[in-house]
């Protein structure tokens, strides 16, 4: 039997045996972009299969988790009285979004909060680093990207600072997003006293890949902890603004939070730290006892493999449905599943107008190709598509009506609702919903609507290449 043969029937081999494997507990249009890979490139296909084909969380970790948050319920008992604990009312129109981000995430509504937007990200790092230097007992710091360039050395020399004066400083930055610096981040931490874990590690080593259900299942979230009384979340990484492009800054937005919403933060935190390091930080110096000092209700939802269901897309979905008037989104990668597409167009068809905001150019090619597959069906829709020219615009934002705002971690794309750990949180009430529609109308004057006609007469190879990527939406 010649060896021509023998590879033609492997790839039939794979082809069947694939079948049953892609179709089980998968979406039918992730499905089928397997199964399409596997049929076309059937060798290529079951690797890249086997590295990123399931979003499943390995049981081991989910066993962790579970004990990790049943020792974290019992930490904070102590603030089932605590008056400073305040669930607050809302308008009854908002009801059903806080207990439905509160059956998602696990975390309900809390009062009391001081919310400060930092658009500027040098001033983000600036206010990063004097909260550092002012530390008293712990800094806790998760970024998906920490670079070994001058914003992320200027953050570690403050974390070094803290250490100094008796800080305890910890960091985990994600094995992927932060792999060119992690060698010589791993030895600045350790010369300045810092305790840095690498989470969802990647290896060759069957006992450490074992840890992890797939290669590109990712850490992404931003996240800082002060003292346990001042918290960042957003999405800004430690890194600067260009990213090492000469001709493009990226544009972000952090939030500035003091109140109770910072033991939120925390917890997010202490179940991550607990996840790579294997050790659960509890104790009143680590969930500080909350103070009011602001009237914002603020919720954090997380979001990631680790919940069953993809609660951020759930939560973002229904928002829109729920819109009265108004909806405004700022994303720098747009690949829309299709509930997301469509509660946009029957919020246009309901006679509400929606906004959505993106880069006019993007830094991931195959990415950007996909979401402009789906400007003309945005756009027929009646939404009304912005390109924003000045730099990369990261910021990831929603404002509903006058009631909601939300910001964080996650992109509009399936792979943040379906594959990554997301941290995004929902601000209530006109006024903090007005501020950060502020920023979202400064971002929409600094670009430029796309003409929908306009848009159907770019060039036919244009269009048959982002089709293409189209097809690999589901898998990116």
């Amino acid at each position: 039997m010649s060896w021509i043969l023998l590879f033609s029937l492997s790839e039939w081999i794979i082809r069947l045996v694939m079948l049953p494997v892609v179709t089980s507990r998968r979406r039918p249009n992730t499905a089928m972009a397997w199964l399409l890979l596997i049929f076309f490139i059937p060798w290529a296909g079951l690797v890249l299969f086997l590295i990123i084909g399931t979003r499943r969380f390995p049981r081991s970790r989910r066993l962790q988790l579970r004990h990790t948050v049943s020792q974290i319920e019992k930490a904070t008992e102590r603030f089932a009285d605590d008056p400073n604990i305040v669930h607050p009312q809302l308008n009854p129109q908002l009801d059903s979004t806080v207990r439905m981000a509160e059956q998602l995430g696990l975390l309900p509504i809390l009062g009391g909060n001081k919310i400060e937007f930092l658009a500027d990200t040098q001033q983000a790092i600036d206010r990063l680093i004097a909260d550092i230097d002012s530390a008293k007992h712990h800094a806790h710091l998760l970024f998906y990207i920490f670079s070994d360039d001058a914003t992320g050395r200027s953050v570690m020399d403050a974390l070094g600072r803290a250490s100094e004066r008796g800080v305890t400083c910890r960091l985990l930055v994600d094995s992927v997003g932060s792999w060119k610096s992690l060698r010589s981040l791993t030895a600045l931490a350790t010369e300045r006293g810092v305790e840095l874990h690498e989470m969802l590690p990647v290896s060759i080593y069957h006992r450490v890949r074992r840890r992890m259900a797939r290669i590109d299942l990712r850490n992404h979230r931003k996240l800082a902890v002060i003292d346990g009384q001042i918290g960042y979340a957003g999405s800004q990484n430690i890194v600067d603004a260009n990213y090492g492009h000469k001709d493009m800054a990226w544009i972000d937005l952090m939030a500035r939070m003091t109140g109770p919403i910072c033991l939120e933060l925390q917890t997010i935190f202490i179940v991550d730290w607990n996840q790579e390091s294997n050790e659960l930080l509890t104790g009143p110096d680590i969930l500080v006892s909350p103070t009011l000092v602001g009237d914002t209700p603020v919720q954090t939802l997380p979001s990631g493999p680790s919940f069953p269901v993809q609660n951020y897309q759930r939560l973002v979905v229904s928002a829109i449905h729920a819109a009265q008037r108004r909806v405004i989104i700022t994303t720098p990668y747009l690949v829309p599943d299709e509930p997301l597409l469509q509660a946009m167009q029957v919020a246009v068809l309901r006679g509400v107008d929606v906004d959505v905001i993106v880069p006019r150019k993007g830094d991931q090619i195959i990415v950007a190709a996909a979401a402009r597959a789906y400007y003309q069906d945005i756009l027929d829709a009646g939404v009304h598509l912005y390109l924003h020219g000045q730099g990369l615009l990261h910021s990831k934002t929603m404002t509903v009506d006058d009631s909601i705002a939300l910001l964080g971690s996650s992109n509009f794309d399936i792979r943040s609702f379906a594959i990554n750990f997301e941290l995004n949180m929902l601000l209530y009430g006109p006024e903090v919903t007005q501020r950060l529609r502020g920023l979202q109308l400064h971002y929409m004057a600094q670009s430029e609507r796309l003409d929908a006609r306009q848009w159907r007469r770019r060039p036919r190879s244009r269009q048959i290449v982002d089709n293409m990527a189209r097809l690999m939406s589901p898998l990116l």
